[in-house]
């Protein structure tokens, strides 16, 4: 019988729950975070966020002993890697030195997981060509982990999974089911930057990330009213003074379009077997309709919203562009 999962994803300005069990959303919710209480992608005070996410679940009536939780982009290193079929003890050994031109410190530092992509046959006429294991890796530094237990304790919960973004996307496409060989391009506008996770059915091919995101706008519009970032963050997403539309606004989505489309380009000259035509919009910038705009005239694709990625349940959640990474994480 499916548990119930807590799905947790910090952000910058937000934190989100989802409450998830099997496959179906009974419930989903996004809550300001206290400014500062992220700081360059880590938590500030453990005892803080643990009371906000106790808190949060108590209000919303959301119950579960168990939580998966989303790693940030920044402090997860993931890697499609190809290996000799080997035994998991000689994995665990391994898999370490498939991180080490990425890893600037101690390998010993952190911690190690993967997950089988494929078991690959041997080539047919290829001298010592033996089966090979398609593996999506992940490295995480332990001390973010120790964090997270801790953090989990303090909201009266246990850790079942950290999952990167990655494989909470695999888990929302594979629920979709499908042709295989079908092409996604999940595209999260996020606070510090905007990613482009491209698949092929559940397998990531490559991410591209812009270090350009809704940060950008709010120092636009904190010139624009004269007031410190946050505050004009707050403007940007409550369109305070319809400033959304401002013209300095429409021309920060338009050059954020552009980089899209400059990233896109790249990807199809490097995958020309490519057909990629949709993509999903997830996280805060999705919100935004005039920067929407901006990007489905710039790529010339089929423009999804994040809701449609989600499971039973998920078409009533009002949100979905911003819980989606939590949902995916709390799926079996």
């Amino acid at each position: 019988m499916a548990q119930s999962l807590i799905g947790i994803d910090i952000g910058h300005g937000s934190l989100k729950l989802a409450l998830v069990k099997g496959r179906k959303v009974k419930s989903a919710v996004s809550v300001p975070m206290p400014h500062k209480l992220v700081k360059e992608g880590r938590v500030v005070s453990v005892e803080t966020m643990g009371e906000l996410i106790r808190e949060t679940m108590k209000e919303h009536g959301m119950r579960a002993r168990k939580a998966a939780v989303v790693l940030p982009n920044e402090s997860a290193f993931v890697r499609s890697v190809n290996v000799p079929l080997m035994s998991a003890d000689q994995l665990k050994y391994n898999l370490p030195f498939e991180f080490r031109d990425y890893i600037t410190d101690e390998l010993k530092d952190y911690t190690y997981d993967y997950a089988v992509v494929e078991r690959k046959a041997p080539v047919e006429g290829e001298s010592g060509s033996g089966e090979t294991l398609d593996l999506l890796g992940v490295a995480v530094h332990t001390d973010l982990l120790d964090e997270n237990r801790a953090i989990l304790r303090k909201a009266g919960l246990r850790m079942a999974k950290a999952v990167p973004t990655v494989s909470a996307y695999i888990s929302l496409i594979r629920n979709l089911g499908g042709d295989p060989s079908a092409e996604y391009c999940i595209l999260d506008l996020g606070y510090r930057s905007v990613r482009m996770y491209m698949f092929r059915g559940d397998r990531h091919i490559v991410t591209r990330a812009l270090e350009i995101g809704l940060s950008a706008l709010d120092e636009v519009i904190a010139g624009i009213y004269n007031v410190d970032p946050h505050l004009a963050h707050t403007y940007l997403l409550t369109n305070y003074d319809n400033c959304q539309q401002k013209k300095e606004c429409v021309n920060s989505y338009n050059s954020i379009a552009v980089e899209l489309m400059r990233a896109l380009n790249f990807y199809r000259f490097s995958n020309q077997e490519s057909r990629l035509s949709d993509i999903w919009l997830c996280g805060g910038g999705a919100a935004i309709g005039a920067l929407q705009n901006a990007i489905a005239s710039a790529l010339d694709m089929n423009i999804h919203q994040a809701s449609e990625l989600l499971p039973a349940g998920g078409e009533e959640i009002g949100d979905a562009y911003s819980v989606i990474q939590a949902v995916g994480a709390a799926m079996d």
